[in-house]
């Protein structure tokens, strides 16, 4: 046990820290509200934010395996296999019935889905603008390279 959650159980006078000064509070709050703001934008698509991320990933991997697609959505497998199924139905994308080789089924995007995601892109990226609108260039910039490091320390954390 710390000692700052020792004092804290002994009742000491110490206010407690405000959430939204601790830096994870802040990013989870800014992620929820991005999450929200993109789904919103992409309702009028039939568009969920993970179906947009899938899709781009798609755009910019084509063939990418249904594991790669989750990891980079950050989602389960399991998630990824029902995004990838309602893609398909809509005809967004297409995947063939067996494996080439292997157990991977490569994933595409269909002329379809490379329309609606031509859409979404614009969509997003008004969003993405909004966001940042309040920081100037060299702000964006730091806090962008901030994130960077902070992903990085995690991660390293992880793989140690």
């Amino acid at each position: 046990m710390s000692q700052g959650s020792e004092d804290h159980n002994a009742g000491t006078c110490e206010e407690p820290v405000e959430l939204e000064s601790l830096l994870g509070y802040q990013l989870k709050h800014l992620q929820s509200a991005l999450r929200s703001t993109m789904d919103e934008t992409l309702r009028p698509l039939e568009l969920t934010t993970p179906q947009y991320n899938c899709l781009e990933q798609l755009r910019r991997r084509p063939g990418a395996s249904n594991s790669e697609l989750a990891r980079g959505a950050f989602v389960t497998r399991q998630t990824m296999n029902t995004l990838v199924r309602g893609l398909q139905e809509r005809g967004l994308i297409t995947r063939p019935a067996t494996a080439e080789s292997g157990r991977v089924l490569p994933t595409r995007l269909t002329s379809a889905g490379v329309e609606v995601l031509d859409q979404a892109v614009s969509r997003v990226e008004a969003v993405s603008a909004r966001m940042v609108s309040p920081l100037d260039d060299e702000t964006r910039t730091i806090v962008t390279e901030a994130l960077r490091r902070c992903i990085a320390a995690l991660e390293e954390a992880e793989d140690g």
